[in-house]
């Protein structure tokens, strides 16, 4: 098996588990950890384990002059990244939430155009307005049935989040290229993880852990586990094969398992703005993504 067929597996699980995760995360919080403790739980777990496995790891020390962009990825990749998308979810329902994050590729292929002077062609540009508009369209009309505070706050967060992991992705591919995930993923999580101490410490105090139920114990530690700890790995594996791009539009299948699961577990519906949304951004990311005959990208 090659190295790009395991890296799109390993784009392909990503996906899988954080369709699942919308819905896991949304039953502990905000009933039992508020948002912010529970992204500073999420991340404080992720950089034990992080720090453990590196051992594991070749030994490489990390030049002084690539820490900026460690705290760069940091700050995007887990900080604003995690805060606005937990509390976005804990205002908004999961299908909304995953259609939004679709956007995330043709966020991508902007700030590939403004940062690394990739040119633009026609039909990527119209991808490009036809998934804003339908982004958009979601934010301002998708209301959500069950439990959702605020939908349209909550969903213009998650939307923040998108652009934000639209710069990670950028931020963290020139560190693949130069060192082992594991070297420097570590010291991503520590970053992180004292960039939201001050929003999840006074939150995570507040936890009533003799009232919390197992079930919601086990759901705890399936998103500091597997949708932090596993996908950030398998995220960055998959970066040393494929461009930020290619990973990026692997989100697209994102709304297909949260739908799934969602809907299997009664925890939300379609609805026809869901529906006409999705088309358009589905529809935008497919433009944006498309190879051109000349070109031999990944």
């Amino acid at each position: 098996m090659s190295k790009r067929t395991l890296a799109l597996i390993a784009a392909t699980l990503v996906s899988i588990i954080y369709g699942v995760t919308f819905t896991i995360a949304k039953d502990v919080m905000p009933q039992y950890v508020n948002p912010f403790g529970f992204i500073l739980l999420r991340v404080s777990g992720a950089t034990l384990l992080f720090w453990l496995v590196s051992f594991l790891g070749p030994k490489e020390k990390i030049a002084m002059e690539d820490f900026p962009r460690i705290i760069a990825a940091a700050f995007f990749g887990v900080a604003l990244n995690m805060l606005t998308f937990f509390k976005g979810l804990s205002l908004t329902t999961p299908i909304s939430a995953a259609v939004i994050m679709v956007s995330t590729p043709i966020i991508v292929l902007v700030l590939s155009a403004i940062i690394m002077k990739e040119k633009m062609r026609k039909r990527k540009a119209f991808g490009i307005l036809l998934g804003l508009v339908g982004t958009v369209f979601l934010i301002l009309y998708g209301k959500s049935i069950g439990n959702a505070a605020n939908a349209m706050l909550g969903n213009l967060l998650v939307f923040i989040n998108a652009i934000s992991y639209g710069f990670y992705l950028i931020v963290v591919k020139k560190l693949m290229d130069k060192y082992n995930a594991f070297t420097f993923v570590k010291w991503i999580y520590s970053f992180g993880l004292l960039m939201v101490l001050p929003f999840g410490w006074q939150q995570l105090e507040a936890v009533n852990w003799a009232l919390m139920p197992v079930d919601i114990y086990w759901k705890t530690g399936f998103v500091v586990v597997f949708s932090t700890f596993f996908t950030y790995l398998l995220n960055l594996l998959s970066m040393r094969e494929l461009k930020p791009t290619t990973v990026a539009v692997f989100i697209y299948l994102q709304p297909l398992f949260a739908t799934i699961f969602a809907i299997g577990l009664g925890k939300d519906h379609l609805t026809v703005v869901k529906l006409v949304s999705a088309a358009l951004i589905f529809v935008g990311v497919y433009l944006v993504t498309q190879k051109n005959p000349s070109t031999n990208n990944q």
